[in-house]
């Protein structure tokens, strides 16, 4: 029997359950294989500093204060020995670290490739080293170079492609032949055809959080600390926003057509788990492991298939269950119909990308197309609905100037979120923006440790980075209490 160690490298400190890791899990499980994890989340020595996001977005209050830390324990050890005897113990034939999911365009799975490469590079084993996830969707060769010690990459969605390499070991067959995959021949990167995009999710079976310490359940949720899980829907969306990692999928898979920031073609390429499905997973996860919040990690959560959602609504009505969704959608969306059914589903809080509030920027830039006057209106509606609006705010992009940054606090006083999220611009490597951000010399060809939540690596002469961490930092306060101590921060920062 073959036996398969995934690694979950996150540095963020804090539960996040990356849906590729339960994805994974259970379609291996399910073909008889045995399938560990070693999950470096409660290291200390891993997440140490600034890498603690927990505490960081507290501070910098994007995140309500809670008792989060007295329900979690740390790990003192040092993580390289302890994963050494992991794998000495378990002997896994293959090693697996990263993947594309419904999980890429947040909670920090970007970065998954290099931290886990770090992790294995001073590892000793006989495994066979497979990874994937959006760099080598984008660049195969530049992973290559950059992280030698590779054995296969995975372009793409892997969990067909990763069951299909597995299988091959055990029938001694080659896996090199297999849609999807990129390795190294004769010094020269080869690329095999892409395989097929997973058109219907049900095909895998039902995802299993087994794989994870009970602890990692825990999140720290407006002011209280619930159980809870990230789950997808769906997969993909039907816009393409030019600074988001989901471009570089719809490239991959030839979904290359746009008009106005929509994607042609985009109902081919955006799909979602059966209602009946969707229930019987999220009905287990609050049985058996107690999971009180969904915090669904879908792209656009009012995108997916009305019907689909209508039913899953239905059946949440009949089973009575007592949970909560977080999910994340498109101002667009929102209105008195869509507002009647996110109650029946159970949503207790919306997260609405503002990103910032200068259209003609977000229009011409991003190639995000989202009507002021919308955004107004869908904050205004979920408040009279009594659901709980997150606004996400990004400051650092290319040619984003300070006055700019300043205007976006204005207009998140305007909307009057809930919460808000304040997210360094990140250069996803083959996003269009990451190429414009290139040519500026804001950035490097890669840049590592990005993480948008947590640091920027920028080089821009227009905005600073001393002016990008003091609004990172005191954002949330200047929306609260106005702007007219900004000098004064300011000048007791040792800014002009």
């Amino acid at each position: 029997m073959n036996k398969i160690l995934l690694i979950n490298p996150s540095k963020w400190g804090r539960g996040v359950t990356s849906v590729w890791i339960p994805s994974h899990t259970s379609i291996l499980r399910n073909l008889g294989y045995q399938v560990e994890l070693f999950d470096c989340t409660f290291y200390s020595c891993w997440v140490s500093g600034v890498n603690n996001e927990v505490k960081y977005n507290t501070d910098n209050k994007q995140y309500k204060p809670t008792e989060y830390f007295s329900y979690i324990k740390y790990n003192e050890n040092d993580i390289y020995t302890d994963l050494q005897k992991k794998i000495d113990d378990f002997n896994p034939d293959v090693i697996f670290w990263s993947a594309v999911s419904s999980h890429i365009h947040g909670e920090g799975e970007y970065v998954n490739i290099e931290y886990g490469y770090k992790l294995i590079s001073k590892i000793k084993t006989n495994a066979l080293k497979v990874t994937g996830g959006l760099q080598p969707t984008a660049d195969s060769e530049m992973v290559f170079n950059k992280f030698k010690n590779i054995d296969i990459l995975i372009r793409g969605e892997s969990e067909l492609v990763l069951s299909e390499l597995v299988n091959n070991l055990k029938d001694n067959k080659s896996v090199y032949d297999i849609k999807g995959l990129s390795y190294i021949s004769n010094g020269l990167v080869r690329n095999n055809n892409r395989q097929n995009i997973i058109s219907d999710l049900d095909v895998i079976p039902p995802y299993d959080y087994s794989i994870f310490d009970e602890q990692i359940f825990y999140r720290p949720y407006n002011r209280k600390v619930l159980k809870a899980v990230d789950y997808e829907l769906s997969r993909g969306c039907i816009y393409a926003c030019d600074y988001c990692v989901e471009t570089v999928l719809q490239n991959y898979y030839g979904f290359d057509e746009v008009n106005n920031g929509v994607l042609k073609n985009a109902r081919k390429y955006l799909r979602n788990k059966s209602a009946k499905r969707v229930f019987e997973e999220i009905k287990t996860l609050h049985y058996d492991f107690g999971i009180e919040l969904f915090r669904c990690q879908d792209t656009n959560f009012l995108t997916i298939e009305a019907n689909m959602l209508k039913e899953l609504s239905e059946l949440f009505e009949k089973e009575n269950l007592d949970i909560k969704l977080y999910i994340e959608t498109r101002p667009e969306g929102i209105n008195s119909k869509s507002i009647e059914l996110l109650k029946k589903l159970r949503v207790d809080g919306v997260g609405l990308g503002v990103e910032m509030s200068t259209e003609s920027f977000r229009e011409d830039v991003l190639n995000r197309y989202a009507n002021q006057n919308k955004i107004i209106k869908a904050f205004k509606l979920l408040k009279d609905a009594n659901i709980k609006r997150t606004a996400y705010n990004i400051i650092g992009l290319p040619e984003q100037t300070e006055d700019m940054i300043i205007e976006t606090i204005k207009f998140n006083q305007l909307l009057n979120p809930t919460n808000m999220t304040v997210a360094y611009y990140s250069p996803y490597i083959g996003t269009k923006v990451q190429k414009v951000s290139k040519d500026l010399d804001y950035f490097d060809d890669y840049e590592y440790m990005v993480d948008p939540m947590l640091r920027s690596v920028s080089k821009s002469t227009l905005v600073g980075m001393d002016i990008l961490e003091f609004y990172k930092k005191h954002f949330v306060t200047f929306v609260r209490e106005g702007l007219s101590k900004l000098d004064e921060y300011k000048n007791k920062e040792g800014l002009k």
